[in-house]
């Protein structure tokens, strides 16, 4: 596609992609040699060979994987302006920073920006659908600032609202609330509407009011569970007691909870977001993808925030894989044996990272997979400049251990391209970043030097030596040497 073919497929010409191997994460499985016939804003047909209107623009996708748009199911959007910012946070460091001291300087525009700019990013690395677990909503002046942020920008998303300096049953309340609820009008399949709160275990349960704003306003509910130190079985348990754990509530994390809480979210239908560069980082609990396995609830996939980690969904599937599998391996070791054969497969976090999400955020009937009839959320992964993305032996593979963001060749969104051999379109780019800019600088200056060093390099403590017996020789590691030298 040129310029002026995406402008007509934007306006409504049929497209067709020639020759991909095609990853439906639907019952057709992989297609080698597969075409995608996109109309409108619908896939039309899958297959090989399709006949195809003449007027159709074609895109060689031979070499390449044609997949689904990913979803990312938790993902703090507004904490973009600050990528990388909190490298070396703990998540009580994270918690003192936005919670206690920082969050509360973000202006409304601060937040534009950075779910902008998040947004920008997340379609460039193939993530078509994304929740906004926008939990900096001071006001609902910065809900409105999220919102139009969401709705200029490509994508599917849904803004879960929320509002980290105040009680949950306190702000769902507000008339201010209420008024923001009804300008925003019903949920539709490019832009939904949910509540983001945590259960702190309060035996008082005063989050029952923010449950049954929920309840009365027709929205799910996403919230931080099991996550140590914060949320935990008292919270699952209170929940259930109280009749508000249905099918419409997503448990992210979930990594620190009893067999006990992880049966009642399998009964109650419940869904489970996982984040695993962040709970093996900051420490809410080991990744807990067997155990979800284990009692089949529904699993999806998420980055929680890029003031900590990556901000794509191929990261996200390395690290998952990579972290079940090696809990599988210690447990093994430590009974003496040896893990032959793995149980969960590269296809399982493929499908966690596209229909699984989908199926999170009750979108599954949307988009999710290349299935006919479907929005056209497609991504295609093809790098002829990459020694990696050849050869296409094992497509989920591929995908998993193989593939980066910069391989991403060529997205639609709801039929509208928004990405094509590697470059982003219909975005100002420019325009993102110097608003992040302007965020940062605003940052920096309210926060003061220091305590912006402060933040970004948190208190190193010391490290213990363990005595070594060996002591014939005098040669020293080194450590000790670098250490001083960083803290001259």
């Amino acid at each position: 596609m040129n310029g002026d073919q995406i402008a007509e497929v934007d306006g409504g010409r049929p497209v067709v992609f020639r020759g991909a191997t095609l990853v439906t994460m639907d019952d057709a499985g992989v297609i080698d040699g597969g075409d995608v016939l996109v109309i409108g804003d619908t896939i039309a047909e899958v297959g090989r060979g399709l006949a195809v209107p003449d007027d159709a623009v074609e895109v060689d996708a031979s070499g390449g994987i044609l997949m689904p748009g990913m979803v990312d199911t938790h993902r703090h959007m507004w904490q973009t302006a600050l990528r990388g910012y909190g490298a070396d946070w703990t998540l009580t460091q994270y918690f003192v920073f936005y919670y206690l001291n920082w969050g509360k300087i973000f202006r409304p525009e601060d937040v534009h920006a950075g779910n902008v700019l998040s947004a920008i990013e997340a379609v460039d690395a193939g993530v078509t659908t994304t929740l906004d677990w926008s939990h900096g909503l001071r006001t609902v002046e910065h809900g409105d600032a999220a919102l139009d942020a969401l709705r200029s920008s490509p994508g599917r998303f849904v803004l879960a609202y929320g509002n980290i300096f105040a009680g949950p049953w306190e702000w769902t309340a507000t008339p201010e609330f209420r008024a923001f609820v009804e300008r925003f009008g019903a949920s539709d399949d490019m832009l939904g509407l949910q509540l983001a709160f945590d259960v702190t275990g309060d035996p008082e349960f005063p989050e029952r009011a923010a449950f049954e704003a929920a309840r009365d306003l027709g929205l799910r509910v996403t919230t931080h569970a099991g996550v140590w130190g914060a949320t935990n079985d008292q919270s699952i348990a209170l929940m259930w007691d109280n009749g508000f754990m249905t099918p419409d509530v997503t448990y992210v994390h979930a990594a620190t909870l009893s067999e006990d809480s992880y049966q009642r979210i399998a009964a109650s239908g419940g869904t489970a977001s996982v984040s695993t560069e962040s709970e093996q980082s900051a420490g809410q609990g080991y990744p807990p993808t067997w155990e979800l396995r284990r009692h089949g609830i529904p699993v999806s996939l998420s980055m929680d925030t890029s003031v900590w980690w990556s901000a794509d969904l191929f990261s996200a599937m390395r690290a998952t894989l990579s972290a079940d599998r090696s809990r599988e391996h210690l447990e093994a070791h430590v009974r003496g044996e040896t893990v032959v054969h793995n149980r969960l497969r590269a296809e399982d976090v493929v499908r966690w990272a596209t229909i699984g999400g989908a199926t999170a955020l009750g979108l599954d009937a949307v988009t999710g997979s290349l299935t006919p009839g479907k929005k056209a959320d497609l991504v295609l992964i093809k790098n002829e400049e990459s020694p990696a993305m050849y050869p296409l032996l094992h497509p989920y593979g591929s995908v998993v251990y193989q593939a980066g963001r910069a391989d991403v060749h060529t997205v639609l969104v709801n039929g509208r391209v928004a990405k094509h051999d590697h470059r982003l379109t219909g975005v100002d780019l420019a325009a993102a970043k110097a608003a992040v800019g302007r965020t940062v600088d605003y940052a920096r200056t309210t926060m003061g030097e220091e305590a912006w060093r402060e933040g970004m390099t948190p208190e190193l403590p010391p490290a213990e030596r363990i005595p070594n017996p060996y002591t014939y020789t005098d040669y020293d590691g080194g450590e000790d040497r670098h250490r001083a030298a960083r803290e001259d």
